[in-house]
């Protein structure tokens, strides 16, 4: 009678180790998510620097592309104009429809291209640097009906940014040849001042210089 027990071709049976199956600990765990959570809470915080700084940027960007669009505009206008007339804090403003020279002018009045020079000064355009009577911030500011209506006046530059007074405005030439006067009409525009955005303070120094188009000498 045959044993049962015998496996066949002669194998015995043998006793394998069972496998045993196993995962991550809690500690390991709430390290894990711990980990997860600081690499997470350090990037949002790099992105959120990074956007602010953009947006610091474009703020800054729009306000310096202000300010070369205004000094754009008044040489522009400067260089088509004539008879310019040198404001001084000692200057009587009934006389400004005549042409005068200054190296420390505040403002600056002239006829437009098209004005009517020597006529009523109402017709002629002024930019003058300084306050406006509300605040001590000296901005830009501009009237075409000239210089004696106050109301007519409007303001060129943002309230971020302050200028200097050393910010202002130089006159070479102006006086007819008649007078002895061979220079060509020039002008020289300085802005010196401060831009104050989202906090940050920048300082900043623009000057360009411009020459009457009509012959003049």
């Amino acid at each position: 009678m045959k044993n049962k027990n015998n496996n066949k071709k002669g194998f015995t049976r043998q006793n394998f180790p069972k496998k045993i199956s196993g995962g991550y600990t809690i500690i390991e765990t709430m390290i894990s998510v711990s980990l997860f959570l600081i690499i997470v809470m350090v990037g949002m915080n790099t992105l959120l620097n990074a956007n602010l700084l953009h947006q610091k940027s474009q703020d800054m960007r729009s306000i310096l592309d202000n300010l070369s669009f205004i000094m754009e505009d008044m040489s522009k206008n400067l260089r088509t104009g004539s008879d310019y007339y040198c404001i001084t804090g000692t200057d009587n403003l009934a006389a400004v429809n005549t042409a005068k020279s200054g190296q420390s002018c505040w403002g600056i009045a002239f006829e437009p291209s098209g004005g009517n020079v020597g006529s009523n000064p109402s017709d002629q355009w002024v930019y003058y640097i300084g306050t406006n009577g509300i605040d001590s911030n000296i901005r830009i500011f501009k009237s075409v009906q000239g210089p004696y209506m106050q109301s007519s006046f409007i303001q060129l530059t943002s309230d971020e940014v302050v200028l200097d007074p050393v910010s202002g405005f130089s006159v070479l030439g102006a006086e007819s040849p008649a007078t002895g006067d061979q220079q060509q009409p020039f002008v020289t525009i300085r802005l010196v001042g401060t831009i104050t955005s989202k906090g940050v303070v920048t300082p900043f120094s623009l000057q360009t210089s411009v020459s009457q188009r009509n012959i003049d000498i």
